[in-house]
């Protein structure tokens, strides 16, 4: 207990009679109301005990709630003074319930529920129910909720609405609309409190709609609406991405004299962000009086996700104090717009200024960014500062390092991630499944598949499509049927777009190309670009130029920008030996302005990410990574390669000149640099931003035999392991 810094004026001698029924009976009660700190009203408690005061239930249960509710109380001495009480009120009960309930350990107030329930001659009254829901909610418990509900209805407190206003945000907080919506409907005199709580669950749930439909339904009843109120209808509005209706509902604040406060000016930020007008955002920012961290992240989001990263960058260096919150958005940021190098020089920024410290955000978001780049190296020190600061893996964390392993082509650490934790979501499971395909494991993926079954998971969307993709990848059409065709009258699952194209995928890989066409036309949907380019790309596989001429055609009709089409019916052409049909696309996309994707790949050497574009000079070390490559090439001659021309988009007629491109191919530049500065026990690995084209993979098969090396190539489709002049994917060239 604290040193008393302020005692208390001598206590006088309080009469011990054990009869008091109310405050102004005993002058103890005032010093009660006085005490500023714990000291005094240890005092107050000693004293109480040896007068007997104490034992006296009205006496006892004030002292108890100060101890509880004061601005200096302490739930584990207020659970002592509780503990001491011999028959404690209704009233304590109630008390230590509603405090048990607002601490880090909800669950102790329905423990204590439970033990009133038990133990006490007194019933749970209306005023118990709040609490107790209260902590329900807190601990996110469905069933607990609906049992707690009951016992209300059996009590006939049913449709109190302190009550009802409880359960609908006990139901809103576990998941149940329907529930929380129900219960709403039910109550008589529907409160503000009634209101703002179906507002705002409904606009953080994704129904916008709904949300703001009642928003109009509370003022057609006469219910004034609140600055909270305003605060749910601001998020429908960031939800719906409606900006007009946005500034609709700013005006309308402002006309109603609605009270605006710091959490209501940052829902008007967060609303003009959410819907990119920062020219309102910026406007409203430098009006704000007050900021808090919320409205300096806010703004610095909106930045972020607009693109406008310089100046999100300077938002950050400018916030008064910087919370990870703040780094966390520009992280994010970067990762999810594609800019995964930016993503991890902020991170390093981040752990060298020791301004804040990295959270699960931050680490799932570097995570992302290493499994995007293929760096592998930071990675793995990334694990080890999860291990060393002793963070304990949740599904999140779990998901993206088993992504990130996989990814980066090392399919057993992501493996070993996974067998490590105890809990595993349907996104855990999602994602192994996804590594497993990705590394043409299908018969491993299936496997692990029926086991999440048998742990009573429940698959969703994405792990069908990952299932469907190690079927594509292992070529087991007829396992890929079955799983296609038990999505809906199973597991209640309708099959999206991605699982057609996915089906698309599967026949055309097996050469099924008339029967991927037959699919194709009894789609229940319309086929979108995906779906025609697995058709096309299947079509590059096996030479079909006919059903990849419709395939193009149709693919062009929906993206008429899409390069990429252009360059896989030039494959086609160039495989079946069509040039002139190879010179006439080349020609169409030089007129139309049509450029082919540059390609791209990354190698990463002592935890620097090193990039090379095909026929790419400006790397520091390109004499000798050039040197080296020449070196190649003679040893892959005098071992019989013989350069396949067929991958060329361009017309070129010079055999020479034909070999010279292909040499310049960036993951040849990558493989040469690789066998001059990856450790040769480690493996090369590679990441490229299109498919590897069937001349790469060649070389890096044979690079890897005439070179003792491992070489591990992922592309935009899949992984590509050599070893030994091995390679553990099929040849789809």
């Amino acid at each position: 207990m604290e040193t008393l810094s302020t005692p208390l004026p001598s206590l006088p001698r309080y009469s011990t009679s054990l009869t008091v029924n109310n405050d102004h009976d005993h002058p103890v009660f005032l010093h009660i109301k006085q005490c500023t700190n714990s000291s005094q009203l240890g005092q107050i408690h000693a004293h109480m005990l040896r007068t007997g005061l104490f034992f006296d239930p009205y006496a006892a249960s004030k002292l108890f709630a100060a101890s509880a509710l004061l601005p200096f109380s302490s739930l584990d001495y207020a659970r002592k003074v509780f503990d001491q009480i011999p028959k404690p009120n209704l009233h304590s009960w109630n008390t230590l319930i509603r405090v048990c309930a607002s601490s880090s350990e909800p669950l102790q107030g329905i423990l204590i529920f439970l033990r009133m329930v038990h133990e006490s001659p007194y019933y749970p009254n209306k005023f118990t129910f709040p609490f107790v829901i209260k902590a329900a909610a807190e601990i996110f418990s469905l069933c607990v909720g609906q049992a707690l509900h009951g016992l209300a209805i059996k009590a006939s407190l049913g449709a109190d609405v302190f009550i009802s206003n409880s359960l609908i945000h006990l139901y809103l907080s576990c998941g149940d609309l329907d529930s929380a919506y129900r219960v709403f409907t039910m109550i008589g005199e529907k409160d503000v409190v009634s209101w703002n709580s179906m507002i705002t669950g409904l606009a953080q749930r994704g129904c916008a709609e709904k949300a703001f439909q009642l928003f109009q339904e509370m003022e057609e009843e006469g219910v004034k609406p609140n600055d909270v109120t305003m605060v749910g209808v601001l998020s429908a509005c960031a939800k719906k991405l409606d900006l007009e209706l946005g500034r609709w509902v700013c005006s309308y604040i402002e006309r109603k004299g609605i009270r605006v406060d710091l959490t209501l000016s940052n829902a008007m930020l967060d609303m003009y962000t959410k819907c990119g007008s920062l020219e309102d955002a910026k406007r409203l920012f430098d009006m704000m009086e007050e900021k808090d961290i919320v409205t300096w992240t806010t703004m610095l989001d909106g930045y972020a996700k607009l693109g406008e990263y310089e100046t999100a960058k300077q938002v950050l260096d400018t916030m008064p104090r910087q919370d990870i919150a703040a780094w966390n958005a520009l992280i994010s940021g970067y990762e999810q717009n594609g800019k995964s190098k930016e993503a991890l020089s902020l991170y390093h920024e981040l752990q060298q200024s020791q301004i804040a410290k990295p959270d699960g955000i931050t680490l799932v978001s570097a995570l992302s960014a290493c499994a995007q780049l293929g760096a592998m190296g930071i990675g793995e020190c990334i694990h080890a500062y999860v291990k060393e600061q002793g963070i304990k893996l949740n599904c999140h964390l779990t998901t993206s390092l088993i992504d990130m392993y996989s990814k980066c082509g090392d399919i057993k650490k992501a493996l070993d991630v996974f067998y490590s934790v105890d809990r595993r979501d349907v996104f855990v499971w999602s994602a192994m499944i996804a590594g497993l395909a990705m590394h043409g494991q299908g018969r491993d993926a299936i496997d692990l598949f029926s086991r999440m079954q048998e742990t009573m998971i429940k698959p969703n969307s994405v792990t069908f499509t990952n299932v469907l993709c190690a079927c594509s990848h292992a070529g087991l059409v007829k396992e890929g049927k079955t799983f296609f065709n038990q999505m809906e009258p199973v597991y209640g699952i309708r099959p999206g777009i991605q699982h057609y194209s996915c089906m698309v995928d599967i026949l055309g890989r097996a050469g099924l190309l008339e029967e991927a066409v037959e699919f194709i036309e009894k789609m229940p949907i319309l086929p979108s670009d995906s779906v025609w380019g697995a058709l096309l790309g299947a079509c590059q596989i096996h030479g079909n130029v006919e059903l990849a001429e419709l395939a193009c055609r149709h693919l062009l009709e929906l993206d008429p920008e899409n390069n990429g089409a252009y360059v896989l019916l030039s494959n086609v052409y160039a495989k079946t030996g069509k040039w002139d049909g190879v010179s006439r696309l080349r020609k169409h996309m030089r007129v139309t302005g049509l450029k082919k994707e540059q390609g791209c790949s990354r190698i990463e050497v002592n935890g620097v990410i090193h990039e090379f574009l095909a026929g790419d000079n400006c790397h520091p070390l390109s004499k000798e990574i050039y040197s080296k490559l020449d070196e190649i090439v003679v040893r892959l001659k005098s071992a019989g390669y013989v350069p396949n021309k067929s991958h060329l988009l361009q017309l070129i007629e010079e055999d020479e000149m034909q070999e010279h491109a292909l040499n310049l191919h960036s993951e040849k530049l990558a493989i040469a640099f690789g066998l001059q500065y990856v450790e040769v026990s480690q493996p090369i690995r590679i990441i490229k931003n299109l498919r590897v084209c069937g001349d790469c993979h060649s070389v890096a098969k044979l690079v890897s035999r005439l070179y003792n090396r491992e070489i591990i190539l992922r592309d935009r489709y899949r992984f590509h392991h050599f070893s030994g002049g091995n390679c553990s994917c099929k040849d789809y060239w």
